[in-house]
């Protein structure tokens, strides 16, 4: 009899977040360069990010479904190989409309990767290594979060932005390629193929408190970070900052904080639980984000990082409630969190961009650190019974 597949590395889970995240986020440090190119609003080019989270959020549980069905591995690999098809049609966008259109697609793809890798990650791995599994997924999205911004501004300031998307296309390759390589095919998964099991499932979600303030959670805690983060590339790109592109994106390099903040995650959660860590993010982000309001620009940045780094210890804690709330369907517990997650990221691209259009980063700070203050509220009462 051959032996059981060892369970993938927690540096190659990291490798496949950052691969998969560099798709999410990287037009954000090109907004003020596309805003110019087509001549749009705040409101308007904010769409370019919140295409794709809008259609994550869609994606998300449909895609639970699909990984419950055809199973996790599968799911993965085949939303890597198709993700470059987007990549390359944006990289060719001739308007706005085009490319909002091609973001779309891939924000359809992204979850097959992010809900059923999650899902693979709390079924094959063993219990005492989980927590440092999603530790390193988290860090690894974390990783591409930055890299995609950033790597996005420096190949525009070069080559133009259009580059900037073809980088974007050979990522997705070498993604499908670590996919189909190093992911053991799963032991533990049985598939769930019976529409009502499917809504059995469902129904036990939308009935279960602690998934349901999961979900509300996420909702808020990308709310503050997209919110932040799309505008803030147009303030720095206006005066007295005047930054470029290349610049901007590496204003982003406080996501890099995050890669350290994730790991220590992994201990926090294990022994305090995810309430006291999204207690511990929510109090780091509203003081970040204060601190944003004065002019100073190393200030700016120093606020940036501590609101970032409170998010990514918040989307730890909430990962890690998701699997206690949950004994089955998992996939599609996982597309639920996703879709309010993003969701409240496509909600924020638009309102964001319109406050800041009113009423410039003074009034997008009171938004984001109440959007941020709500999702600990919501945490300490829904998780109270996990």
């Amino acid at each position: 009899m051959s032996a059981a597949p060892r369970p993938p590395s927690g540096w190659l889970l990291g490798a496949l977040g950052t691969l998969v995240f560099l798709n999410v986020y990287a037009p954000q440090s090109l907004l003020p360069v596309l805003a110019r190119e087509f001549h749009a609003g705040a409101a308007q080019v904010g769409v370019v990010v919140g295409a794709t989270m809008l259609a994550m959020a869609l994606a998300s549980p449909l895609v639970g479904v699909l990984a419950d069905a055809l199973g996790r591995r599968r799911t993965v690999v085949g939303a890597f190989a198709l993700l470059a098809v987007p990549a390359l049609l944006a990289a060719h966008a001739p308007t706005l409309d085009a490319l909002n259109a091609a973001r779309f697609a891939q924000g359809l793809l992204i979850p097959g990767v992010m809900v059923a890798l999650t899902a693979y990650i709390g079924e094959e791995i063993p219990a005492a290594a989980r927590a440092r599994a999603m530790t390193m997924y988290v860090t690894g999205t974390v990783l591409g979060g930055f890299l995609g911004r950033f790597l996005a501004g420096v190949i525009d300031a070069r080559f133009g932005w259009h580059a900037a998307f073809w980088g974007l296309a050979g990522c997705a390759v070498v993604g499908f390629l670590l996919a189909l390589t190093g992911l053991p095919r799963e032991r533990a998964f049985r598939p769930s193929r019976d529409p009502r099991a499917v809504l059995a499932g469902l129904v036990t979600h939308l009935h279960t408190p602690a998934l349901l303030a999961t979900c509300a959670v996420g909702c808020l805690i990308l709310f503050t970070l997209v919110g932040t983060f799309n505008t803030l590339t147009l303030r720095l790109a206006a005066p007295p900052y005047d930054l470029n592109s290349a610049q901007t994106g590496a204003i982003f390099a406080v996501y890099l904080l995050g890669v350290v903040i994730t790991p220590v995650a992994g201990p926090l959660l294990a022994t305090r639980g995810p309430r006291f860590a999204l207690l511990t993010a929510v109090g780091a982000s509203v003081t970040g984000l204060l601190l944003t309001l004065t002019p100073a620009l190393p200030l700016i940045v120093a606020g940036v990082a501590a609101g970032a780094c409170g998010v990514f210890l918040a989307q730890s804690a909430a990962l890690a409630a998701v699997q206690r709330a949950v004994t089955q369907a998992r996939s599609l517990a996982s597309g639920l969190y996703h879709a309010s997650y993003y969701g409240g990221a496509a909600v924020a691209s638009v309102v964001a961009g319109h406050v800041f259009e009113a009423g410039g980063w003074p009034g997008v700070v009171p938004l984001v650190v109440l959007s941020m203050a709500l999702a600990g509220v919501v945490g300490v009462l829904g998780w109270k019974r996990t």
